[in-house]
């Protein structure tokens, strides 16, 4: 298809709408020159009746210059009690002073009958004198025909009205609602099909919610009958379910359906996007998000990697590149051999021709597995391992012995000290630490007697720590997992500890820590 499609995000409107998600006016402000860097059409800035961000939201973006994007202030259609001219909703919106302006209007007849509890006809006459009133202020209007797909099964007679009023009163755009996300993606193709016959697909657009999981299907299916809008959130943010996303939206009409809708050189930049948003949103980042996740191209059993190698299309829909993405391989119980080769090529780490290096390390991770280590989670631990395998890898330091204590008092319900012996190259060193538990002293401990060899040490600190249990049918005697995210000037890594003794757990997922930077550090001077 050689057709452009229009972009329409409503990440800060129905996006904000979404449990847990709250948008100051500075994020919105932050989001919407991203969206319109990336060459979006349209973007739904908010509803300046409804509380005062958004009024401030678009007193600030009256100062920016979009280059692309159009800005839209959303809102409804006058009430039944009101006059347009009159209507505080309807004044919001033009003093707003956006190019577009987004009203919603009522289309199934349970809506309009019990909800607004007014009659058919006065229904038609909001959504008719809203629409020409917005229009005669020379705003560029999109009428979004809410609960349309419901209300289109109730009573398709009826909702065909709402939206030929809309368009009679000079609406630039009808959005067909999927409100309540209940819609099959036939029925959808099925429905917009019928509507073609009395409203021009060029005039069309698709608003669909993911509360059956089908937001980014049903989407797709209206394009496919020939709407020319699609409205979404990125990263699917919104109430209930969510809306459809974005993103996966865009990068199934650019890359699969050959649908123009940002350029090639935007669509680079749909991962970013994502965690950007996800980012301002302070939402996690989903890794198993289509396209963008950081999982979404991430290959862990040993079959599937040994067939990416080969030819990475064996297993990936799509060149991760060519949405800012990258093919990541991670090694677990699941590995083979290949799952090494790759992450030692990934990594620098010379196998040599022997195969079984490679062998004997792979036999080793299902090993410890079996332990309960979970290397997917442990990026820095797994390196270490492949390192010492590889035989390119030299202890900096060597544990002699520690001793923790711990003391409950009225004072210090945590107090805790630790010794611990350690040599360098030969060179012994003792030296004790307080801390608010076992492991905070331990950890100041070892961190405190390494000082003096390798003075870098205090550039890393721990930014997590997690404790799990393994199997729990041993009760307070059961095999315990130890996590640690570390973090140093450049970069994070994760190390992991397992052991019945939630101290023994935590000083190798430590060790391995300490030792990832010391190695780092090390090969980072050696190159220079």
């Amino acid at each position: 298809m050689s057709r452009e499609i229009l972009i329409y995000d409503t990440t800060l409107r129905d996006g904000a709408q979404g449990e847990l998600i709250n948008f100051t006016a500075e994020d919105k402000i932050r989001i919407a020159r991203r969206l319109d860097e990336m060459g979006f059409h349209y973007i739904e800035g908010g509803w300046p009746g409804s509380n005062p961000k958004d009024v401030r939201f678009f007193e600030m973006a009256r100062k920016i210059d979009f280059k692309r994007a159009k800005l839209a202030a959303f809102g409804s259609t006058r009430r039944a009690d009101e006059t347009v001219e009159g209507s505080h909703n309807i004044k919001a919106l033009l003093d707003a002073e956006t190019p577009v302006v987004t009203v919603f209007g009522k289309t199934w007849d349970l809506h309009v009958t019990e909800i607004l509890q007014v009659s058919l006809e006065e229904n038609l006459a909001m959504v008719g004198e809203t629409v020409s009133y917005l229009k005669s202020k020379g705003r560029e209007v999109i009428y979004d025909a809410e609960h349309f797909f419901d209300g289109y099964k109730a009573d398709p007679s009826y909702a065909g009205k709402t939206l030929r009023e809309a368009l009679a009163a000079g609406a630039d755009m009808i959005v067909l609602c999927d409100t309540n996300g209940g819609t099959l993606p036939h029925e959808v193709q099925g429905i917009v099909a019928e509507v073609k016959r009395f409203i021009p697909a060029e005039k069309l657009g698709i608003h669909a919610h993911n509360d059956g999981g089908l937001g980014v299907a049903n989407t797709l299916c209206a394009v496919m009958e020939g709407v020319r809008m699609v409205q979404g959130t990125v990263n699917g943010y919104g109430e209930r379910c969510g809306n459809a996303d974005l993103v996966p939206v865009i990068a199934n009409l650019q890359l699969k359906m050959g649908i123009n809708c940002l350029s090639p050189e935007a669509l680079t930049h749909l991962t970013n996007l994502s965690n950007y948003v996800a980012d301002v949103a302070n939402m996690p980042p989903i890794n198993s998000r289509p396209f963008v996740g950081r999982s979404a191209f991430t290959h862990k059993g040993g079959v599937h990697v040994s067939a990416v190698l080969k030819n990475s299309r064996a297993y990936e829909h799509i060149d991760p590149n060519l949405v800012g993405n990258k093919q990541r391989v991670v090694v677990s119980d699941l590995a083979g051999k290949s799952n090494i080769e790759y992450k030692a090529q990934e990594l620098g780490i010379p196998l040599g021709d022997d195969n079984g290096i490679s062998r004997r390390i792979v036999s080793e991770i299902k090993r410890m597995e079996d332990e309960g280590y979970t290397f997917d989670a442990a990026e820095g631990s797994l390196e270490l391992l492949i390192r010492k395998g590889a035989g390119v890898f030299r202890d900096p330091f060597v544990l002699e012995c520690f001793q923790v204590i711990s003391s409950k008092t009225a004072h210090h319900p945590s107090q805790a000290q630790a010794i611990i012996k350690v040599s360098v190259a030969g060179e012994e060193e003792v030296t004790a630490a307080e801390g608010n538990g076992p492991i905070n002293a331990l950890d100041n401990a070892l961190r405190k007697a390494l000082l003096k060899f390798y003075p870098k040490i205090k550039e890393m600190h721990l930014t997590d720590f997690k404790v799990r249990i393994v199997e729990g049918s041993e009760g307070t005697a059961a095999k315990v997992q130890v996590a640690i995210e570390s973090r140093d000037g450049d970069c994070s890594w994760n190390t992991i500890g397992v052991s019945e003794n939630v101290i023994e757990a935590s000083w190798l997922a430590l060790v391995d820590s300490i030792n990832y930077k010391l190695d780092k550090d090390q090969r980072t001077a050696e190159q220079g």
